[in-house]
């Protein structure tokens, strides 16, 4: 799967989605960094089928009025220590790229993950 990993996360995130096997892209990585506009990672996105993972709630309203990004993960843990989110990342993986195979939002929180129909 193709990740598009948004500036409120870090950039070791893509770190634990290509240490097994995903591809995964920081806004950092972008020509503009963590200047890029939300339309222009949406736009990123959709060009390269990505999947958009965020904690902004407005990539949320965007999913549910206009249907962009395509697919959505939601990182719902609240202020967290960087180590700890990777825990809970790893610890999900697995979950998450079975839940996208037929769901388009999917929404990662400290103790469950959501799969939003």
């Amino acid at each position: 799967m193709k990740f598009l990993v948004d500036a409120q996360l870090p950039r070791r995130f893509c770190g634990w989605l290509t240490e097994v096997g995903h591809d995964a892209l920081h806004t950092l990585e972008l020509p503009l960094g963590n200047r890029t506009t939300d339309n222009e990672i949406l736009d990123a996105a959709e060009r390269e089928q990505r999947i958009v993972v965020t904690k902004d709630d407005d990539f949320v309203q965007s999913f549910l009025i206009a249907g962009r990004p395509k697919k959505l993960l939601l990182v719902s843990t609240g202020n967290i220590a960087n180590d700890e989110l990777g825990l809970i990342v790893r610890g999900h993986i697995l979950e998450i790229v079975r839940a996208f195979e037929s769901a388009s939002f999917v929404e990662l929180g400290r103790e469950s993950l959501t799969v939003h129909e």
